[in-house]
């Protein structure tokens, strides 16, 4: 079997997940993972530095596609806008490894340290999603909003396409922003 590249990854990654939900991320050993996927625990470590990293590991490729997609929406869009081009852009790394999303999200959702980290992971993105708003010219305070705000709405209509996956990501993308610009011209009587 080959220990490296992305056949190996993509082994360890299913070898993670699937000792994750048997017998739970805290009782998973990662020379019990490299056992799994038909590799050794340095091969392991060649692929992450640790056993969390297998959950969050798509993370830098999240982040270079929404600070792209931000960069290169086209001029003249508001910011929310120009979030939701790049989401959809973005969503589609989550619609490719879906079966690698939903998993991941139970067993994340499961288990406190790792949920601490999702939170640690989504500011960091948040904060390079903001640092982009303000290369386009949006004043600091409006791109710190703007993506907090689009991040939190990105993840509510992932949570929604993990629940009813046949409309797709992206029509839950578009009408979790509709919601929200619905949300802000509300009038409360």
């Amino acid at each position: 079997m080959p220990r490296s590249g992305a056949e190996a990854r993509r082994r360890l990654q299913q070898a993670a997940l699937e000792l994750y939900r048997e017998r739970g991320f805290d009782r998973t050993t990662t020379a019990e993972i490299a056992a799994r996927a038909g590799v050794n625990e340095r091969t392991f470590f060649r692929h992450f530095p640790d056993k969390r990293e297998v959950l969050f590991g798509g993370e830098a490729d999240l982040r270079a596609t929404l600070t792209r997609e931000v960069a290169e929406a086209p001029d003249g869009l508001r910011p929310l806008d120009v979030l939701l081009h790049a989401f959809r852009k973005a969503g589609r790394l989550l619609e490719e490894n879906r079966a690698f999303s939903e998993p991941r999200l139970e067993i994340i959702a499961a288990t406190p340290t790792l949920r601490e980290r999702e939170l640690a992971k989504a500011a960091s993105l948040t904060e390079a999603v903001a640092q982009a708003l303000r290369q386009r010219g949006v004043a600091d305070r409006l791109a710190d909003l703007a993506a907090q705000t689009g991040w939190a709405t990105f993840h509510h209509a992932a949570g929604a396409w993990l629940d009813d996956p046949e409309p797709g990501l992206d029509a839950h993308l578009l009408r979790a922003f509709d919601d929200l610009r619905d949300l802000s011209a509300t009038v409360l009587t």
